[in-house]
C-alpha cells in the first residue's frame, strides 16, 4: 500500500510529475506513491522505484483514459486527486492569464494594430477566466482562433466573399436552408451569418448560446449583438468550453489541423492559427 507520507506528497503536488523525473526536489516520495496507487488500481507501472520512466507514463495514460481525464501521461493536480480517490471538485488548472500581456499578444498578432488588442484583450481574458479556461492550451487556442477568424482583434460580421453567397443571390443565401446550422430558409442565412471573434454561425448557435451569456441575451432577435466585444468574448469562451476536451486531445498530439477543425469545422485560417499558437507557446513557456 502507498504510505500516508507518500499520499501526502502526492496530494500536495506543486509541480506535475512527468517522464524523466526522479528524486528531484524531493519528488521521489510522490512518484513512489503514484506508482503504488497505479499498481493498486490495476495499472502496473513496472518497477516501483521512485523514477518516472516510460512504464509509469504508460500506466498513467491508461489510468487517465479509464477515468475520463486528458491522457497526457502527466500527473498534475487532477490526476493526482483521482489516484487518491478524491471526490472533491476538480482542482483548478495552472493559469497563464497573467502572462498574456499586450506585448505577448502583440507578438502573436504581428499584423494587427496594438490599439485593437489593447481595447479588446481585457474582454477576452475576462471571459476565459469566467469560463474556467485559464490554462495555457485553451488560452492560446482562444487567441489563435481570433487570429484565424478576425486577425484585426475586432469582433466582425462575416463578409459576403466568404463563399456562402451564390452568384447573383442575396447575401448568404447558401446558408438559408442549411439544416446543420438550424436555419429555416430566408432570411436565416443573413440573419445568422458568422459574427464575433469566433464567427458564431447559424440559428442553432444563436439560439443555444444567447441564454448562456451573462446577462442572457436574445441573439435570435438581436443577432448583431454577437459583434459587441463583451458578448463576442463570452461567445468565444462558451464555444471553446464546449470543445475543450477534443481541442486538448488534438493539441496533445500536436495536430493543429484537428484543433482548428474543432472550432471552425475545417482548416480555414490554419496557418494563422498555428503561427499564433506556437508564438504564444514559446513566449509563455
Amino acid at each position: 500500500m502507498a504510505t500516508s507520507d507518500g499520499n501526502s506528497a502526492l496530494g500536495a503536488l506543486d509541480v506535475p510529475l512527468q517522464l524523466g523525473m526522479a528524486d528531484m526536489a524531493g519528488r521521489k516520495a510522490a512518484i513512489l506513491a503514484c506508482q503504488q496507487l497505479l499498481a493498486e488500481r490495476g495499472f502496473s507501472p513496472g518497477a516501483i522505484d521512485g523514477v518516472f520512466g516510460p512504464g509509469t507514463q504508460a500506466a498513467v495514460i491508461a489510468f487517465q483514459r479509464s477515468e475520463g481525464l486528458l491522457a497526457d501521461g502527466v500527473v498534475g493536480a487532477r490526476t493526482g486527486a483521482a489516484l487518491l480517490g478524491s471526490t472533491a471538485a476538480p482542482a483548478a488548472l495552472p493559469s497563464v492569464i497573467d502572462k498574456m500581456s499586450l506585448m505577448v499578444v502583440a507578438q502573436m498578432f504581428p499584423h494587427t494594430a496594438q490599439g485593437s488588442i489593447k481595447r479588446n484583450l481585457p474582454f477576452v481574458l475576462g471571459a476565459l477566466t469566467a469560463a474556467g479556461l485559464v490554462d495555457r492550451p485553451m488560452v492560446l487556442t482562444a487567441l489563435a482562433t481570433i487570429r484565424a477568424e478576425t486577425e484585426g482583434f475586432e469582433p466582425i460580421p462575416e463578409g459576403i466573399w466568404s463563399g456562402n453567397t451564390s452568384p447573383g443571390g442575396h447575401p448568404f443565401d447558401l446558408y438559408d436552408n442549411n439544416k446543420k446550422l438550424g436555419n429555416r430558409g430566408s432570411p436565416d442565412g443573413s440573419s445568422f451569418c458568422g459574427r464575433g471573434f469566433i464567427q458564431l454561425t447559424g440559428r442553432y448557435n444563436y439560439t443555444r448560446y444567447g441564454p448562456l451569456l451573462s446577462p442572457p441575451q436574445d441573439l435570435v432577435n438581436q443577432p448583431k449583438l454577437a459583434c459587441d466585444p463583451a458578448i463576442a468574448a463570452q461567445l468565444l469562451a462558451l464555444f471553446l468550453k464546449d470543445q475543450e476536451r477534443p481541442i486538448k486531445e488534438a493539441l496533445l498530439a500536436r495536430d493543429f489541423r484537428a484543433a482548428r477543425k474543432c472550432v471552425n469545422g475545417g482548416s480555414n485560417g490554419l496557418d494563422r492559427f498555428t503561427d499564433a499558437y506556437l508564438i504564444g507557446e514559446r513566449l509563455t513557456a
